[in-house]
């Protein structure tokens, strides 16, 4: 990479979606759990175990699975990408260093 401008540009330019991203997953892991009570007290099963099975195995609570499983998959691609962004970032400033390091060893 010649220009780490752009690598730092990406980060900046992506922080916000990260934060976002994960604001949602934290979210939507924190609502699960309000979700299963909330089914719970829908049921007419009359013990407390037939009325978690019954919370766990219904479709809103494994729609709401489901939007875990993407808010995940978003907030992992953006963590990934922006680690990436950094690396190179790390490969330039080892890179120019490389090059000060020959330039002194050749004068």
């Amino acid at each position: 990479m010649t220009n780490p401008h752009k690598a730092i540009d990406y980060i900046l330019k992506n922080s916000e979606k990260f934060a976002k991203a994960k604001a949602a997953r934290i979210y939507l892991d924190e609502f699960r759990k309000s979700k299963k009570a909330l089914l719970m007290s829908q049921s007419s099963e009359q013990t407390a175990v037939a009325r978690e099975q019954w919370a766990y195995s219904h479709p809103e609570y494994l729609d709401l699975l489901e939007g875990i499983q993407q808010a995940v998959e978003i907030e992992e691609k953006l963590k990934w990408e922006i680690i990436a962004a950094q690396a190179r970032v790390e490969v330039w400033r080892t890179e120019q260093a490389n090059n000060r390091y020959l330039e002194k060893a050749t004068t």
